[in-house]
This record gives structure tokens, C-alpha cells and sequence, in this order.
């Protein structure tokens, strides 16, 4: 070997010992990060910024897919207590892609052994060991055979719905599934996340799959919700209004409804009286919509990403005045467009820019991670 193919040996070896350095240090800093993102969910830290959940706040800050996101958080946690697993991370012995699948169904006594098969099989080969060991873990059983009904009753003065349904199993089996699924994909609303919201998510998907039905229902007399509400509610007062032949509903309910599905608001003075019939539907137009979903492609918010269960939003309310047209129209996920409504953020749209968020009080929101200038250095 001559002068000059040793030095291109030389440099091959330290490029590739670089290489391998540097693959060491982001193991141990993504080991760090995930022990982070554990505590921030602990903490709550992430509330208050425009996320259904700590994955979908993770995944919004630093721009990754809502799957890795997840997968991430809940390492985060389970690194906690498997410490051979966390320190093969930290060393660079395992990527984090291999962790994150591992930590899925590896357990004390058995992440030893785990690491030691990682390190020889792909991460494909660990995620299929993971789905077949998850599917294992959650098999269910059918509930015995019930008489089929299906009840509903209003309760507390007329403020909130009960129902209850007993079906052969079969069927029950296929209900809970729709609902289970759909429930996945349905955005909580703040303080809904996590195993104790599963029940208020089960019922947004009930009310996500009733509205789908009411909207496409070609009999607009029959399939329309009316609401009777004053002037003042609509302009923005803090006054009830009631569904005809249902509930009493909250002011930004009611605000909300005026701008979402087939409703009908009936605008009454305070005495009850009838002052203006609002238009039964305020729905863009397939074509309209169509655009709207081709100029949007998802949520509006920044890094949400939502394209399932989106609306069309209209920046200044349809119940205060604004017309349906693009110009005035956003395209929303249904967790954030409730966020708009009942939780008191605000947004500014320029038709041909970006849309600008504002949290319940003005300030407005910035995506993504703090100025680098606020950032800890990382050594």
C-alpha cells in the first residue's frame, strides 16, 4: 500500500469513527429528550397550547409525524423502568428506532435478552414481534346475547343526554368497534386524553358518525336541528339558547352550531318572538368545498395536520355576517374548531398567506419550538 492509499484509508476510517461518535451522542441525547417528554406529560407543561394531547403537542413543536410522537412519549415512560433498555439507547448499543419498538412489549426480566435479539434483527423484524405481542395482550371476549333496544331521555332539567342500547352480540361487537376505531381518530377535547377520556371520546365518535348521517340526509325538514337563540347570543352575549325539542345549550355552543352541520338558528327577541330565520344550511358547496380541501389540504392550525373530521370554518362567524366563500373559510379539524368556539382561541386568515392563532386572552401563538435564542445550549 502506498503513501496515498494510506491516507485515504486514514481519512475513511476516522470519517466513518466520526460517524460513529456522532451516533453515540444522539442516543444519548434522544435518550434525554424522551425522559423529557415524559416529565413535560407528567407535569402538563404542554396544556395550554392549541394540543389535543402530549403526542399531538410533541408532534406539532418539532415538526414529526403524530405516530413516531406517540411512540416516543410513551418510551419516554417506560424507560424509566427498564434501565438496560434506556442505557443501550444512551450508548448508541440500539437506535431509537429499535427502542421504541422494544419498549412496547419488553418487561424487566425480559429486556436483557430482547436488547441482545435487537441488535441482530431489523426494526421491521421488532415492530411485527410487537403488533403480534399487542394483539395478544388485548384480546377481548364477546358479551353474552341481550335483548336488542335502544333508549334515550333527557335529564337535569333538560341540559344533558342519556341513552342506553342492549344488542345481540354480534351486533354490539360491531358498534363498539365503529366506535372504537373512530375514537382513535377523533381529537379530544383538554382534559379529555389519556385512558380516563376514552368514554368522552367513544361519544365524540357517536356524535361525529350522527352528524355525518344528518348532513348527507337528503329530507332537510326531517333531518334538521333547530336552534332558537337571541340576537344578542349570537352577537356574542353570555345567554343561553335552546334546541327545539331538546336541550338548553351554552351561548358558544350555540355559536358554534350556527356555524357547523344542518342547523337552522331561529334569531328571537327576548321575548321568544321570531325576528329572523336563518338559512337552514350554511354548507360551502361540494365544488367550493372541494377547492377549499385542495387549497388547505388539512387543519389549519399549525402542525396539526388533521385531514379526517375537518370543517369548513368561517373566519368571521356565518351567524355574525360572514359569507361563505373561500376567501372567509378555513379548513379546521373538529378538535380545533371547538377549541375556536367554546375554548376561546381566535384566528386571523389572509386568503393568500397563512393563518394567524390567538390563545384565549389575545396573545398570539407561535409554533414550533422556542427562539433558538431561549433554548439551552447542548453540549
Amino acid at each position: 500500500m502506498n503513501e496515498v492509499e494510506a491516507d485515504v484509508t486514514r481519512e475513511e476510517t476516522e470519517l466513518l469513527a466520526r460517524a460513529d461518535a456522532l451516533h453515540v451522542a444522539a442516543g444519548r441525547v434522544q435518550r434525554e429528550l424522551l425522559a423529557v417528554l415524559a416529565e413535560i406529560d407528567r407535569s402538563g407543561a404542554w396544556e395550554g397550547d392549541g394540543a389535543r394531547d402530549v403526542a399531538h403537542w410533541v408532534s406539532m413543536r418539532y415538526g414529526i409525524s403524530a405516530w413516531k410522537a406517540a411512540r416516543w412519549v410513551s418510551t419516554g415512560h417506560v424507560l424509566e423502568s427498564m434501565l438496560r433498555l434506556s442505557e443501550a439507547l444512551a450508548s448508541g448499543h440500539l437506535h431509537v428506532d429499535k427502542v421504541v419498538e422494544v419498549a412496547r412489549f419488553a418487561t424487566p426480566e425480559t429486556e436483557s435478552g430482547l436488547i441482545r435479539w435487537a441488535v441482530r434483527v431489523s426494526s421491521g423484524a421488532i415492530r411485527r414481534k410487537a403488533d403480534l405481542e399487542r394483539k395478544r395482550e388485548r384480546a377481548e371476549t364477546v358479551d353474552a346475547e341481550r335483548t336488542r333496544s335502544v333508549r334515550w331521555w333527557y335529564e337535569d332539567d333538560g341540559t344533558r343526554f342519556g341513552s342506553a342500547a342492549e344488542l345481540p352480540a354480534d351486533q354490539g361487537a360491531l358498534v363498539a368497534k365503529a366506535l372504537s376505531r373512530l375514537a382513535d381518530s377523533v381529537p379530544p377535547m383538554p382534559g379529555g386524553e389519556g385512558p380516563g377520556g376514552v368514554d368522552a371520546r367513544r361519544a365524540d365518535a357517536l356524535v361525529t358518525l350522527c352528524s355525518g348521517r344528518i348532513a348527507s340526509d337528503p329530507d332537510p325538514d326531517r333531518a334538521t336541528v333547530v336552534v332558537h337563540a337571541s340576537l344578542e347570543t349570537l352577537a356574542g352575549a353570555e345567554r343561553n339558547a335552546e334546541v327545539e325539542d331538546g336541550p338548553v345549550i351554552g351561548p358558544e355552543t350555540a355559536r358554534r352550531l350556527a356555524c357547523d352541520g344542518r342547523i337552522q338558528i331561529v334569531a328571537e327577541d327576548r321575548e321568544g318572538h321570531a325576528l329572523r330565520l336563518g338559512r337552514i344550511t350554511r354548507v360551502p358547496s361540494a365544488p367550493m368545498l372541494r377547492q377549499l380541501r385542495h387549497r388547505d389540504r388539512e387543519c389549519r392550525f399549525p402542525g396539526c395536520g388533521k385531514r379526517r373530521f375537518t370543517n369548513a370554518h368561517h373566519v368571521r362567524w356565518w351567524s355574525r355576517g360572514g359569507r361563505t366563500d373561500l376567501d372567509n373559510l378555513v379548513l379546521l379539524c373538529s378538535f380545533h374548531h371547538r377549541l375556536v368556539h367554546e375554548g376561546g382561541w381566535a384566528l386571523a386568515a389572509d386568503p393568500a398567506g397563512p393563518v394567524d392563532w390567538f390563545r384565549p386572552g389575545g396573545e398570539k401563538y407561535r409554533a414550533g419550538p422556542a427562539p433558538p435564542a431561549q433554548l439551552p445550549l447542548v453540549v
